[in-house]
C-alpha cells in the first residue's frame, strides 16, 4: 500500500491505516478468523472534522468572500462527490477491504467516506502539517480550477422534473444490518419510472445517491 508515498506521507502504524480501508461488512465477515472488529467510521468521524478545518482554514486565508459564501464553498469541497475525485487522484479504491457480498459494489459513499477516514488516519499518525500537505496536493488544485460539485441532488432532480412537469417519488426497497449500523437502498420514481437506485447509511443519505444516480441520466428523463 504505497499510494500516500507519492505524496511523501509515511504510515508508521499499518494497522491504523488497514483499518481506515476497511469497512464494517469485512469485518463482520471475518470475526470467527479473528480480525479485530474494527472499521473506518470513527477515523472518518475524525477525518471530516480535519477536512473541514483545513478547508475553512484555507478559505479564510485565500479567499475575501463573506460567510455564507465561504460556507458554500466549503460545503462543495468537503461533499462526497468531492471525495469520490479526491480518491481517484489518491489511487487508494484497489485496497479498500470489503465483505464478499459488497465486493462487486464498492459504491461512491463507500469510497468518499474512506477518504476522511485515511485523512483521520494521516492526523493520528503524522499530525496535522501531513495531514495539510496530503490537501494541498490532492484538494487545492481542484479549487483552483474552480471545479463544481453538486451537493444536494435531490434539489437538482426536483428542479429538473418540475421544469417538465412531472411526479417525483422516493421508496426505501432494503434495510440491511443491525439497529445502530443500517445500510438503506432507495430507489427513486419519475412519473412510475425508476430512474435512480442509491445506497446510504442514513436514508437522506441513500435518497441522495439516488438522485444523483437518475440526474445523471437526466437526458433521458
Amino acid at each position: 500500500m504505497d499510494f500516500l508515498e507519492k505524496y511523501d506521507i509515511h504510515i508508521v502504524n499499518k494497522d491504523l491505516l488497514m483499518q481506515a480501508l476497511t469497512h464494517s461488512s469485512y469485518t463482520n465477515e471475518h470475526k470467527d478468523e479473528g480480525v479485530k472488529s474494527v472499521h473506518y467510521e470513527r477515523l472518518e468521524f475524525l477525518g471530516d472534522a480535519v477536512l473541514q478545518l483545513l478547508m475553512s482554514d484555507y478559505l479564510f486565508n485565500h479567499m475575501h468572500i463573506k460567510e455564507g459564501e465561504m460556507s458554500k464553498l466549503r460545503a462543495s469541497y468537503v461533499c462526497a462527490e468531492a471525495c469520490r475525485h479526491y480518491a481517484d487522484r489518491i489511487g487508494y479504491i484497489p485496497y479498500i477491504r470489503v465483505g464478499k457480498g459488497q465486493i462487486k459494489d464498492i459504491n461512491d459513499t463507500i469510497i468518499a467516506d474512506i477518504f476522511e477516514s485515511i485523512l483521520g488516519c494521516i492526523y493520528l499518525d503524522q499530525g496535522y502539517s501531513k495531514a495539510k500537505s496530503l490537501f494541498d496536493q490532492v484538494v487545492i488544485p481542484y479549487v483552483e480550477s474552480d471545479e463544481k460539485f453538486i451537493v444536494d441532488y435531490k434539489s437538482k432532480l426536483q428542479e429538473l422534473v418540475q421544469t417538465e412537469k412531472k411526479s417525483l417519488e422516493y421508496k426505501v426497497i432494503n434495510e440491511t444490518g443491525l439497529s445502530n449500523d443500517k445500510t438503506f437502498e432507495v430507489i427513486v420514481s419519475v412519473d412510475g419510472i425508476i430512474y435512480g437506485k442509491g445506497t446510504g447509511k442514513s436514508k437522506k443519505m441513500a435518497e441522495q445517491n439516488a438522485a444523483k444516480d437518475a440526474y445523471s441520466k437526466q437526458a433521458k428523463i
